[in-house]
């Protein structure tokens, strides 16, 4: 029963896998690949012929199930070209994301953060007072030890906080990584959060990382982590 299948099948599709010129237009007006397994006649004749000659004569071939496969295996197809075009998307991305990072060495940037480095009797936090309040600053060392605290009235704004390395009893402190904490009130008397950033200079990119990192006064960040960039001497 399985022969008897094949003949009234088989001369139709061959007819539309030999002629070159039938399958040129089908490629050039449809727009599908050739070599793919919805637009490869050659590919899809070996399927259906397959099939056939496996086919239980008892049960016979189930057209509409015929179709559903072909139609799964298009599907596929698609998924797994859609894999590797998001895959080239990510590489884009990474390399786009390498050449903005690539631009911020050099460039003196302000980051969320604690601890800024102290160069040549400098180090900056800037902050973003909500609201009128009374603050205490105090700078810890590497080590954890007090060196500077002070007591301060904010107003409400963006503001910086410039440190000239300098204690409380005027002595000079070597360069290095200094963590700054406020205890800030306002008028009434309740605790007001007041966040910081640092300023600093990238003094490196490491592209290896993923994403990228940059180097700021011995301390790593990623691009989203940038609030903004700052002019020297602003």
């Amino acid at each position: 029963m399985a022969d008897s299948l094949l003949p009234p099948v088989t001369p139709n599709i061959t007819a539309a896998v030999t002629t070159p010129a039938a399958n040129s237009s089908s490629t050039s007006s449809t727009g599908i690949d050739g070599s793919t397994i919805a637009g490869n006649f050659q590919t899809f004749l070996t399927l259906l012929t397959t099939q056939l000659k496996n086919q239980n004569p008892l049960d016979p071939l189930d057209t509409n199930q015929f179709t559903q496969q072909l139609v799964q295996f298009a599907q596929v197809e698609q998924q797994l070209k859609s894999n590797d075009q998001l895959s080239t998307l990510v590489s884009l991305e990474k390399t786009a994301q390498a050449t903005t990072a690539l631009a911020y060495v050099g460039q003196t940037v302000a980051v969320d953060g604690q601890t800024a480095a102290l160069k040549n009797a400098q180090a900056t936090w800037s902050f973003t007072v909500p609201k009128p309040v009374s603050a205490v600053v105090t700078i810890k060392n590497a080590a954890g030890q007090s060196v500077f605290t002070s007591s301060y009235t904010m107003n409400a704004g963006a503001q910086n906080f410039k440190w000239d390395g300098r204690d409380t009893s005027g002595v000079q402190w070597p360069d290095g990584n200094y963590t700054l904490s406020m205890t800030a009130k306002d008028a009434s008397g309740q605790s007001v959060s007041i966040p910081s950033e640092v300023q600093g200079v990238v003094d490196s990119v490491d592209l290896t990382k993923s994403p990228a990192v940059l180097s700021i006064g011995g301390q790593t960040f990623t691009l989203d982590k940038i609030k903004r960039v700052v002019r020297p001497g602003a």
